[in-house]
């Protein structure tokens, strides 16, 4: 007694509808040529198909898929409740009800089918989707103080020659002309080329450092 009290009315009142359904599809299909256990079928086809489309518009919502053949079953369901009513007479049905009986089990395994893999499919494409969770990274060392750079100092520009000719630099030396030419000619001081191919110049500092040598020397 106790078990029954908790039974919820709803649910026995769902017991009822579905059975008293499920006899009505089987009753239609037996009066379409349907007999034996094949008039059983039907019905269980008829409901596998709600519950399959029920359960997919629970899982995923606005899924017009689900809609289309949870709607379709609805509609075989009420419509052999509404046939068994006395409208028609079972005893001769029409040729139009033993096709559309004929035909729903390919319409059901069709339903079927596309329910399945569309809610496969769609969890494979949650699982694409999905964002993968990266690992997390260890917590970060405090930054090291920057090194002191050293301070350059800017690279000297060597000092260019002051080229003179000889005379220029025995007049700035204090010596004569052949004294320098000397140097030059003994390759103690550089010579460079003049402004045209007979003239010799030669670097007024070299010629300075190279006189003060002798002197230190002498």
């Amino acid at each position: 007694m106790r078990a029954l009290k908790r039974l919820d009315p709803i649910l026995i009142q769902a017991v009822i509808a579905a059975a008293l359904s499920f006899a009505h599809i089987h009753d239609i299909a037996e009066a379409a040529g349907q007999t034996g256990w094949k008039a059983w079928a039907y019905p269980v086809s008829v409901d596998l198909l709600l519950v399959a489309a029920w359960r997919r518009m629970r899982k995923v919502r606005r899924d017009g898929n689900a809609w289309l053949w949870f709607l379709v079953a609805m509609a075989a369901s009420l419509s052999a409740n509404v046939m068994t009513s006395g409208v028609m007479d079972l005893s001769s049905p029409p040729n139009e009800l033993r096709v559309i009986v004929a035909g729903w089990p390919a319409v059901a395994f069709l339903g079927g089918t596309l329910l399945v893999h569309s809610s496969r499919s769609t969890s494979t494409e949650e699982e694409r989707e999905a964002p993968a969770q990266s690992p997390q990274e260890p917590a970060s060392k405090p930054p090291s103080p920057p090194a002191e750079e050293e301070v350059k100092e800017p690279a000297k520009e060597p000092q260019r020659p002051v080229l003179v000719s000889y005379t220029d630099a025995g007049e700035a030396l204090g010596v004569d002309a052949a004294t320098v030419r000397g140097w030059a000619f003994n390759e103690h001081v550089k010579k460079y080329p003049g402004p045209t191919s007979n003239t010799v110049r030669v670097d007024l500092a070299e010629c300075k450092l190279y006189q003060t040598r002798r002197l230190v020397g002498a």
